[in-house]
């Protein structure tokens, strides 16, 4: 009996050993203020870079948000792979703040960008074509400025670099795994379905201001997180050079973003076969953080959900499902003092 529960003991040990290898926790996340020139008008451009952090846990209220980072607090030593972050049309990339500091506990650099001319403050590139076309060069950007940040570089791996897409963000982060919009398909989709005042504002046709830019893919991307993507572009033929591997979340009651369209069409013509994941009694926002009092009251329908569904026990799924997404497929971090095969 003594042996068997030695043995038991041992084995318990080593599972817990194998658990707290997979998932890296660290004691608190720092924040990070980028700012560099966006490649369309070499004007500033923001984002906010989150990052493991061996300080004491912070709470920092920023844009109307509580989130659970401290700025500039001292960076976890080690090398860590890089994930950024596309918000949706309109929005701001702090409404998935919990997505970015609960990546960075887990080993992750998270970089959220905050798209010019199509933000929660600014619509100005709003239904053109270099708002479809610019926001996957803003990433790429964004990649490229996190590689030379006088903070941040010493500790990213280049070479494992994730994109994750909220909304018209997934139709970004597609185009930069190398995904060609086509523009007919937007068009059809508005003749078919023009009651749908989110894609077809500008009845399916986009302003043509810039005929100097088409998609650009990014090689550096090797994984994608998708969230009720705008993807009704992409037929399979536009999406026969992503070779990435994907992890698709949607909402089965989204009104916004119509899932047979989008979500489900990508999920079945992908090269690559995604790891899909529908959300039972879902909406479009079901997504974004909680709400404060005050934004309850301000925006009552990006706050409120269905019956039974339950907002925060999703993202706590979500937030899991993607660490162990993006550390399967871009690696775990190297950690200071261990730095062996396969970590």
């Amino acid at each position: 009996m003594m042996r068997l529960c030695a043995l038991l003991l041992f084995c318990l040990g080593l599972s817990a050993f194998s658990v707290q290898a997979e998932a890296t926790q660290y004691p608190s996340v720092g924040y990070h203020r980028m700012t560099f020139l966006d490649p369309l008008d070499l004007q500033p451009m923001k984002a906010l870079a989150f990052y493991p952090s061996t300080g004491r846990p912070h709470q920092s209220r920023f844009g109307g948000y509580q989130i659970a980072a401290g700025e500039e607090a001292k960076i976890a030593m080690g090398r860590f792979p890089l994930l950024v972050l596309s918000h949706g049309n309109t929005g701001t990339p702090l409404a998935l703040h919990y997505l970015a500091t609960s990546l960075a506990r887990k080993g992750f650099i998270v970089v959220a960008v905050l798209h010019p001319g199509d933000n929660y403050k600014d619509h100005s590139r709003l239904g053109t074509l270099s708002n479809l076309y610019g926001r996957p060069l803003h990433i790429s950007e964004a990649i490229t400025a996190t590689l030379g940040d006088r903070l941040l570089s010493p500790y990213v791996k280049g070479e494992q670099v994730g994109v994750i897409g909220y909304s018209a963000g997934g139709e970004t982060a597609l185009i930069l795994s190398g995904a060609h919009p086509d523009l007919q398909r937007l068009r059809n989709y508005c003749q078919e379905r023009p009651q749908d005042m989110d894609a077809c504002k500008t009845q399916g046709e986009l302003i043509a201001d810039r005929d100097d830019l088409g998609p650009e893919a990014d090689p550096r991307v090797k994984a994608l997180m998708l969230m009720a993507p705008l993807s009704l572009m992409f037929g399979r033929q536009a999406l026969a050079d992503v070779h990435v591997p994907a992890l698709i979340y949607s909402g089965d009651s989204d009104k916004l973003v119509a899932i047979d369209k989008n979500a489900d069409a990508l999920a079945r013509k992908l090269p690559v076969v995604p790891d899909y994941r529908l959300l039972a009694g879902a909406g479009h926002f079901v997504f974004m953080a909680p709400c404060t009092p005050e934004q309850r009251q301000t925006m009552a329908a990006l706050c409120t959900d269905a019956e039974g569904v339950d907002r925060e026990g999703i993202h706590r799924s979500l937030t899991a499902e993607a660490a162990r997404f993006f550390t399967r497929t871009l690696g775990r971090p190297d950690r200071a003092g261990w730095q062996t095969a396969g970590h």
